[in-house]
């Protein structure tokens, strides 16, 4: 059984930084991709960034020049530095991961840590 783990979040300024680790365990299966999605109050989740198997990365807009994802080469561990928080970054952050196996696309996702930034 897969499971994500994240942690890292907290409350913090805004123009301050924090690092969220999402560690994996249990995939048995080839991993396509891994990412951050986040989910404010009222708001749907929206995808924050992602890191494929062959190493591209994709960032929302509106975090683009703040945010890097990254992970270590056995896929233990997928990071995402926040850099510049802004209010508006408020939200809980999920960790994702998309595996393929068995002729399946499987999905799966950690129960998420809150960040808070205040202004």
């Amino acid at each position: 059984q897969v499971q994500l783990v994240e942690s890292g979040g907290g409350l913090v300024q805004a123009g301050g930084s924090l690092r969220l680790s999402c560690a994996a365990s249990g995939s048995m299966f080839s991993i396509n991709a891994m990412g951050w999605y986040r989910q404010a109050p009222g708001k749907q989740r929206e995808l924050v960034a992602v890191i494929t198997s062959g190493g591209s990365t994709h960032y929302a807009d509106s975090v683009k020049g703040r945010f890097t994802i990254s992970r270590d080469n056995a896929w233990n561990t997928v990071y995402l530095q926040m850099n510049s928080l802004k209010a508006e970054d408020t939200a809980v952050y999920y960790c994702n991961q998309e595996a393929f196996g068995l002729g399946s696309r499987m999905i799966y996702w950690g129960k998420g840590t809150l960040v808070t930034v205040s202004s």
